[in-house]
Order: C-alpha cells, then structure tokens, then sequence
C-alpha cells in the first residue's frame, strides 16, 4: 500500500539539499500523524508529497534550490 512505503532519496547528483530535507520533514510528519489517532488521508499526503518532491527535485536540478 502507498501509505505504508517511506520515500526514499533518488539517485540523483544532489546530496543532501532541500528534497532531502523535504523527505525527512515529510516521514516525520507522516509518522506523527498516523499515530495521532486524529483521521489522516495517507494516500492524499503521499500524493502530495511526491507531486512536491517532484517540483523541488525539478529546481536543484535547474540551479534553483
């Protein structure tokens, strides 16, 4: 299931920059949520996750971030 999977850092040439402090916001943030016993859409928070990590990773690779 999508909403069980930690997302994992791509391969790319960027290190450790801003899509990886993202990852590491957002697994934090996930983790907190499921366990908060409040409703959480899992599959609506990864989705938005990776539509993100997709524009941030699109910028380091421009120069941008």
């Amino acid at each position: 299931m999508l909403g069980e999977e930690q997302v994992k850092p791509s391969d790319s040439s960027v290190e450790s920059g801003p899509s990886e402090a993202f990852i590491a916001y957002c697994n934090a943030e996930f983790d907190r949520r499921r366990n908060s016993g409040e409703p959480f859409d899992e599959v609506a928070y990864r989705e938005a996750m990776e539509l993100t990590l997709h524009k941030i990773r699109a910028l380091e690779e421009e120069g941008y971030a």
